[in-house]
């Protein structure tokens, strides 16, 4: 698996919860939600005066989670943190290639166009954008036409 980050646990089947238990990750998918739409991050005005350079929120938001997220992996390699199964969390580099440029650059443009970052989809449809449901539907489709067609793009 190539990703950020990755937590290899040996027995994780053993360590399945109940279906009831799992209501947590709801629970925090909801809250998570919330705060995404009482901060306008799901707001296409926003976005759109993001990309316009018109205003500082979103890249305020953006920004803070970036340093957010500089600050906890700091502490997690630093305090050696581990899951909550007691498995070591390890960070592993991720090589670059030209791919990427283009990913990124195909993402920023759907981002502008649509007015909508796939993060927060689900907080928009549950927020009444309905027509947000065409770009999670575009997401979905391009996710499974990039795992065709992968092994043919530049490396």
């Amino acid at each position: 698996m190539n990703t950020d980050f990755e937590v290899e646990s040996l027995d994780a089947p053993a360590k399945q919860e109940p279906g009831w238990r799992q209501l947590k990750y709801l629970v925090a998918g909801v809250f998570f939600g919330i705060i995404l739409v009482k901060s306008q991050v799901v707001s296409w005005y926003r976005i759109q005066e993001m990309f316009r350079l018109q205003s500082f929120h979103m890249y305020g938001v953006i920004g803070s989670a970036v340093v957010t997220g500089m600050i906890s992996v700091f502490l997690i390699k630093k305090l050696k943190i581990r899951t909550i199964h007691g498995e070591p969390v390890t960070f592993t580099d991720k090589p670059f290639n030209k791919g990427q440029i283009f990913g990124g650059l195909l993402f920023g443009f759907g981002w502008a166009m649509t007015g909508a970052c796939p993060g927060p989809l689900y907080a928009q449809i549950g927020a009444g954008f309905t027509v947000t449901v065409v770009t999670l539907f575009s997401a979905i489709l391009g996710t499974w036409v990039y795992g065709i067609v992968r092994e043919r793009l530049p490396h």
